[in-house]
């Protein structure tokens, strides 16, 4: 639902069930720490809504002069295709993309940012470390053709045209061909710098097979949304992962299935798990960063107050 015009200095999500997310509570805790005079409002939408439904909440947002702009999370791409001209000035990675996640206005100007490509960046690195892919010979597997996996490749490429550490091959499978059709397209633009191949994998079972074939040491990243947004894991109870790898969710809440299942794998394949918390605070302070306009650092002892708070403030503990 479009919200009302607000009263006070407004900030949005716009997700599908963020009455459910710790956002919720943890940015006005932040808001306190960062000095920020604003309050938190989400916004409901279904998945695959209606682009009249998406370009009623960018009018929204534009036209209405407290509401300070937005994070946008499972919608950027249908909500930058529905509304892409109420836009006064979009971010290159915006275009290149075709989806927005972060919503700003400057003066009279509303601006679109697709941050992904900062934050799952950020996200990778805080779960493998420096030199890490170098050092092991790693491969990395997308569960998920959409836009944070589309984000994660271009990070990669530009990693890689710059000489630094990217996995040995990426591999990236999805349900349905539209968004892998979308993802070559883009990688061929580009002149794609790693190594991508692309699969089709319509049931979990061929999801399971891509597991087969990856080198020890691999990151498995779940970036389909199952087990957050929609029930299930994109793979089945009978998956194997290589050993000693890295089952990577990009979500951090919800039944997270796919990460039960690399819990039960057996000990010997030391399969690590990791969920979406450090992508939760590196999109959400980004995002705050460009809507707001200050300087929020990515890593030292700032990055780690704000991190510290959240969980503070997601564990029930007292500040």
């Amino acid at each position: 639902m479009t919200p009302e015009p607000a009263t006070s200095p407004t900030f949005y999500f716009v997700g599908v069930t963020t009455g459910s997310s710790s956002i919720m509570q943890v940015f006005p805790a932040w808001a306190e720490h960062l000095g920020l005079d604003a309050r938190i409002t989400g916004i409901d939408l279904p998945l695959d809504d209606e682009p009249a439904h998406y370009r009623e909440v960018v009018s929204f947002l534009k036209e209405d002069p407290l509401s300070l702009g937005a994070l946008v999370t499972s919608h950027k791409l249908n909500l930058y295709k529905a509304s892409r001209d109420l836009f006064d000035e979009v971010a290159p990675d915006t275009e290149l993309l075709e989806e927005v996640s972060s919503i700003s206005k400057r003066g009279a100007l509303l601006c679109g940012h697709a941050m992904d490509p900062i934050t799952c960046g950020l996200s990778l690195e805080a779960v493998t470390g420096e030199g890490y892919f170098g050092r092991t010979g790693a491969e990395l597997l997308l569960l998920g053709a959409g836009g944070s996996s589309l984000a994660l490749t271009l990070y990669l490429h530009r990693r890689a045209v710059a000489g630094l550490d990217v996995p040995s091959r990426v591999v990236v499978t999805n349900r349905r061909p539209g968004r892998l059709d979308e993802m070559r397209e883009i990688h061929r633009k580009l002149g794609i710098a790693v190594p991508v191949e692309y699969h089709l994998a319509p049931t979990p079972e061929l999801n399971d097979a891509q597991l087969a074939g990856l080198a020890p040491g691999s990151v498995v990243a779940n970036a389909t949304g199952l087990g957050k947004d929609r029930p299930g894991s994109p793979l089945t109870s009978a998956a194997v992962f290589p050993e000693r790898a890295t089952a990577w969710d990009f979500n951090y809440r919800g039944d997270l299935v796919f990460l039960d299942q690399a819990r039960s794998q057996p000990n010997e394949r030391e399969v690590r798990v990791v969920d979406g918390w450090a992508y939760f605070i590196h999109g959400w302070t980004r995002v705050i960063a460009q809507v707001f306009d200050i300087d929020i650092p990515t890593a030292g002892p700032e990055f780690e107050d704000l991190s510290r708070i959240a969980r503070e403030v997601v564990s029930g503990v007292a500040r």
